[in-house]
């Protein structure tokens, strides 16, 4: 995440100041597509207004708030969600020997503290700094931010976090400790957007493990204006039920 010599001049933001407009993020021949501004204030009612723009913090323990709206911005559409044969068989088998279990906000914390622990390749530290879990642990009371956790053997092995605004979903991290782990989180995650009708989750970064799950990259321009319209939609109870798998071809 190391900025060099960027050409346009970046916006610096006080607290409750109003981000620029997402399209005016830095293109794709600067140092640092996507970036928007620096500054403001890392709480949740600023996260609240960056998602509902359509623009995310991502940045180190030694950099201010960076925040960014990248283009193309990858997303998964919940119903290009694909699985494997194998892994599919294994969460039905693991599900009917009550080894696995699958469960939504019973342990928000210890989540983001794995996802913040996981070393990442090309990573040197993480970007889930202490002001970030606050921030999202805020969210998380309000009802605006949810783990889902893969339990195996009674054991918290994988799981991710996630942002909700109305019918919107904004993946963050995730984290595997066992095999597949964050695959089955992931799976469950999808099985509950397809029963309670929500079609997108932001996946934020390209990356070819994403890809090879149904996620794509689409045009900034058309992930803004679906966002505009999943916010206001009605947010569901965010319970899993066990009849949740039926919305995936298990």
């Amino acid at each position: 995440m190391a900025l060099h010599n960027p050409q346009p001049p970046l916006p610096w933001l006080e607290p409750g100041d109003p981000f620029p407009p997402a399209h005016s993020a830095w293109g794709p021949h600067t140092d640092a597509p996507g970036l928007l501004a620096a500054g403001g204030q890392l709480d949740a009612a600023t996260l609240i207004r960056a998602y509902q723009g359509g623009i995310f913090p991502w940045f180190s323990g030694t950099q201010p708030p960076l925040w960014w709206s990248t283009d193309p911005r990858m997303v998964l559409h919940t119903a290009e969600f694909r699985m494997s044969d194998s892994l599919r068989r294994e969460i039905r088998r693991l599900l009917r020997s009550s080894r696995l279990e699958l469960r939504m906000d019973h342990a928000f914390d210890r989540i983001m503290a794995h996802c913040a622990s996981t070393p990442r390749a090309g990573q040197n530290g993480t970007w889930i700094t202490p002001d970030m879990v606050s921030a999202y642990g805020e969210l998380h009371r309000q009802g605006l931010a949810h783990s889902v956790e893969t339990w195996w053997d009674g054991e918290l092995v994988g799981g991710l976090y996630v942002v909700s605004l109305g019918g919107m979903v904004y993946g963050e991290s995730m984290f595997c400790r066992r095999n597949n782990a964050s695959k089955m989180a992931l799976a469950a995650l999808v099985a509950f957007c397809r029963a309670n009708e929500l079609p997108l989750i932001d996946c934020q970064q390209e990356t070819a493990h994403l890809a090879r799950m149904g996620a794509r990259a689409i045009p900034r321009a058309g992930f803004l204006e679906a966002v505009k319209q999943l916010v206001l939609r009605p947010m569901p109870s965010w319970r899993f039920e066990s009849h949740h798998w039926q919305a995936l071809p298990l």
